[in-house]
C-alpha cells in the first residue's frame, strides 16, 4: 500500500472516529437534557425504607413485585391498590403478568389471617414477598412501588397527547374524574381513574381487567420509536415516585434487552382463577375470597412455564374452559 493510500485510509478512520465521539456526545448531551427535564417535572417525595430479601428464579427469568400504592399521609402508612407479578424471559423475549386479587383470605406470615393486601401493611413488599411465595411458590427477586401520582406524571410524560383507550361505560364513582364512553385519548389521571374504577358488577374483577389493558396499552406506547426516545425524560420523571431494589445498572440492562426484543403482548393472568374461590365475609375483615390455593399455585406454574393450555386456563383472562 503505498504512503498517499495510507494517508487516506488513516484520515478517513480518523474522521468516522471524530464523527462517533459527536454522535456519543450528542446522544449523551440529549439524554442528560431530557433526565434533567424529567426531574424538573417531578416534586421531592420522602420515601420510606424497606427491606426485601429477593429470590431469584432458578430458569433465570426476571420476576418483580409490581405494587400501586394508595399513599394517604393522614394515615401515616400506605396501602396497595394493585398487587401484580410481572415477569420478563430474556431468552425468549416475552413479558407475562399475573394480577393478585387484593381481597384474598389468607395466612399472613407472623400475623392471623387477613386480606393479602394487609401484608404490606404490617411489613412492607418483603412480608408480602413472603405471603406469595407461601401461598403460590412465587420466587420473586425484584419490587417495584409507584404511587397514583408518580403514575400520572410518568403517563403524561411518556405521551402527552395521552393513551388511547375504548372507555367501555361511563366511569366516575371514587375515581377523582369523569370519564364518557367511547375510544379516546387519557391523560395520566384519567388513565388511573380507569384503571381504578370498581363500582359495576364485576366489582374488583373489572378493575384488575381494566389494569392489565392499561399495561398492555404501556407497553406498546413505551416500545414504540417515540416512547424510546422519551425514554431518559420518562426516568427522570419516576424516579422520584418509584421506590425499587433494582439498581441502576440492572433497570437499564432490562429497559434495554425489553426495547431490543419487544415482546408482541404481555400475557395476562388474574388470581384467583375462576370456579376456585368463594365469596365470604368475616368479622373485624369484611368481603373477601376464600381460594383453592393448590388449584390457583397450579394455575401460576402453568401459566409461567407455558403450559396453561393443558391445564385449561386462558392465560389472557385467567379463566378456566
Amino acid at each position: 500500500m503505498s504512503r498517499q493510500n495510507r494517508y487516506k485510509r488513516k484520515s478517513r478512520v480518523l474522521k468516522l472516529t471524530a464523527a462517533l465521539l459527536a454522535v456519543s456526545a450528542a446522544v449523551i448531551g440529549y439524554f442528560v437534557y431530557q433526565y434533567q427535564a424529567g426531574i424538573s417535572m417531578a416534586e421531592p417525595v420522602e420515601q420510606q425504607e424497606y427491606e426485601f430479601h429477593g429470590e431469584k428464579s432458578l430458569d433465570n427469568k426476571i420476576n418483580v413485585l409490581l405494587l400501586g400504592v394508595d399513599a394517604r399521609p393522614d394515615e401515616g402508612k400506605s396501602r396497595t391498590d394493585s398487587i401484580m407479578v410481572a415477569q420478563y424471559d430474556p431468552k425468549e423475549g416475552t413479558a407475562k403478568l399475573i394480577s393478585i386479587m387484593r381481597d384474598i383470605y389468607t395466612e399472613i406470615p407472623g400475623y392471623k389471617n387477613y386480606k393479602i393486601n394487609t401484608a404490606f401493611y404490617l411489613g412492607g413488599p418483603e412480608l408480602l414477598r413472603e405471603t406469595l411465595k407461601d401461598d403460590f411458590d412465587l420466587d420473586i427477586e425484584y419490587y417495584a412501588l409507584i404511587d397514583f401520582t408518580g403514575f400520572e406524571k410518568m403517563v403524561d410524560a411518556l405521551a402527552p397527547d395521552g393513551i388511547e383507550m375504548d372507555v367501555e361505560k361511563k366511569m366516575s364513582a371514587n375515581i377523582g374524574v369523569s370519564l364518557e364512553p367511547g375510544l379516546q385519548r387519557l391523560n395520566g389521571k384519567e388513565l388511573l381513574g380507569y384503571a381504578r374504577f370498581r363500582k359495576d358488577a364485576e366489582a374488583d374483577f373489572g378493575r384488575v381487567r381494566r389494569q392489565q389493558q392499561v399495561i398492555n396499552a404501556l407497553k406498546d406506547e413505551f416500545l414504540s420509536v417515540s416512547g424510546v426516545v422519551k425514554l431518559p425524560k420518562l426516568i427522570g420523571t419516576a424516579q422520584p415516585y418509584i421506590q425499587t431494589n433494582l439498581q441502576g445498572a440492572e433497570l437499564l440492562a432490562i429497559m434495554k434487552d425489553v426495547a431490543m426484543h419487544r415482546p408482541d403482548k404481555v400475557e395476562t393472568l388474574t388470581i384467583p382463577i375462576q370456579n376456585s374461590y368463594t365469596d365470604v365475609r368475616y368479622e373485624g375483615v369484611g368481603l373477601a375470597l376464600d381460594i383453592d390455593f393448590e388449584t390457583n399455585k397450579e394455575a401460576i406454574r402453568s401459566f409461567l412455564e407455558g403450559d396453561s393450555r393443558k391445564s385449561g386456563i386462558d392465560a389472557s383472562s385467567g379463566q378456566i374452559d
